[in-house]
């Protein structure tokens, strides 16, 4: 049996979706619209609860949210928000749920001035990932001056559940930093990040 590559402290090794994620997603850049709008929403619906919690429930949120098709949840109305309620497969916070919708039109309205919102939310880290060299899990900071920045750009532009340290959370999940701590494996191949890109 091979041994286990030394990881960062918060892939929680008894939940193999936790460890999937860490090996395969979290800090890996991403380029495209529709994952980024997921992980948007995810990130606002962990508010006040774990990850884990939500990476659990991650099925159940694509099947309730359209495969998160902002196009299809824009034109959600007070019947979906209903349903949405009712689903044990997600949060069932009227928050949240109202705000995901209202963030898929903010998201729309975007896309119409900057072409892709990939491309405008990109140039808050000049176009590539920060490459952090965290030694511990102490040392990285729950939010930054990017994610600041950032977090006050989308409230101006209407979204919700978006506040520093959301964004920070989604900015090292969608790979625009490497959160990595530079003992765990993914580390330096995501130094790389030409060769890592998904979606």
């Amino acid at each position: 049996m091979s041994e286990a590559p030394p990881r960062c402290g918060w892939a929680k090794l008894s939940n193999p979706l936790y460890v999937a994620y860490h090996d395969r997603e979290w800090g890996v850049p991403v380029r495209n619209d529709r994952r980024l709008f997921e992980m948007l929403i995810l990130e606002g619906a962990q508010a006040g609860l774990s990850w884990e919690t939500i990476l659990n429930r991650r099925a159940g949120y694509r099947k309730a949210f359209a495969g998160f098709d902002p196009h299809k949840v824009a034109r959600f109305t007070r019947t979906d928000v209903r349903r949405l309620l009712a689903d044990p497969g997600i949060i069932r916070n009227r928050l949240k749920v109202e705000s995901a919708i209202d963030n898929a039109r903010a998201f729309l309205e975007l896309r119409e001035e900057h072409r892709t919102f990939s491309s405008w939310l990109w140039e808050f880290v000049d176009g590539k990932p920060v490459q952090n060299r965290w030694r511990t899990l102490r040392e990285i900071p729950p939010v930054t001056p990017q994610a600041t920045a950032l977090s006050k750009a989308l409230k101006g532009r209407g979204f919700r559940f978006v506040g520093p340290t959301i964004v920070y959370a989604f900015m090292q999940a969608v790979g625009m930093v490497n959160d990595h701590v530079v003992d765990c494996f993914r580390h330096q191949a995501l130094a790389r990040p030409a060769v890592n890109r998904r979606g």
